[in-house]
């Protein structure tokens, strides 16, 4: 493993301040960008769809509890799984404080594909709290691409179909379970979707993956 460079401090100082240069690029970038998602267009959400929650079937529309906006962690789980998915099992243990969200007029959720048995097993192992729901039996997953199956729906994650997710070293994504976070808006009873971000889209979300990004040992993994 490489190590950083000794230096004198004020060398230290003149790379140090090189490189709050860019990073200050990169800020004003992202604040950018996220404008830009702001704006993005909506989908109005006219296809009813209705998981298995702890007490009873809900709709989409209760996963908001009244609020406008809503944020859901599409957590890989597959119905023959035992457990959650590792990754994913990080990301909810990483998640912010709800109520920081509920403060600001948003709602979170948790939808996997597995039995709500499953689900409520698991989340008492790690002892979450977080709305959790079973999307199993609906088509949910394959409508906002995080569950792949050609005999149900084609494949599409990440914005690329199976082909391009071949040609870009990708086909791992074309099976299975995959990540993602999608947003929704809420003007009454009329749902829009605004956003979704898979793959490497997620770990903006994951706060230790970006503490570590400052360390001089990184992530530490692949």
């Amino acid at each position: 493993m490489n190590h950083p460079q000794i230096v004198s401090r004020d060398e230290w100082l003149v790379a140090r301040k090189e490189l709050l240069a860019r990073e200050k690029e990169a800020t004003r970038a992202r604040d950018a960008l996220s404008a830009e998602r702001r704006k993005l267009p909506m989908v109005r959400i006219d296809k009813q769809y209705t998981f298995a929650g702890p007490h009873g079937p809900v709709r989409l529309l209760d996963l908001f509890e009244g609020r406008p906006q809503l944020i859901i962690h599409h957590f890989m789980f597959d119905p023959d799984w035992d457990e959650g998915c590792s990754s994913c099992t990080v990301f909810e243990n990483d998640r912010c404080h709800l109520p920081y969200l509920h403060a600001r007029n948003t709602s979170y959720a948790v939808v996997s594909r597995a039995p709500l048995s499953k689900i409520e097993a698991y989340k008492q192992h790690m002892g979450w709290d977080v709305p959790w729901y079973s999307s199993f039996g609906s088509d949910f997953n394959y409508d906002f691409h995080v569950t792949m199956d050609e005999a149900i729906a084609p494949i599409e994650y990440n914005y690329r179909s199976k082909t391009e997710n071949e040609q870009a070293g990708t086909a791992g994504y074309n099976t299975g379970e995959q990540p993602g976070v999608s947003v929704f808006l809420r003007d009454g009873d009329s749902i829009f979707h605004t956003y979704s971000t898979f793959a490497r889209g997620v770990e903006l979300l994951v706060p230790t993956a970006n503490y570590l990004d400052l360390t001089p040992l990184g992530r530490q993994d692949a």
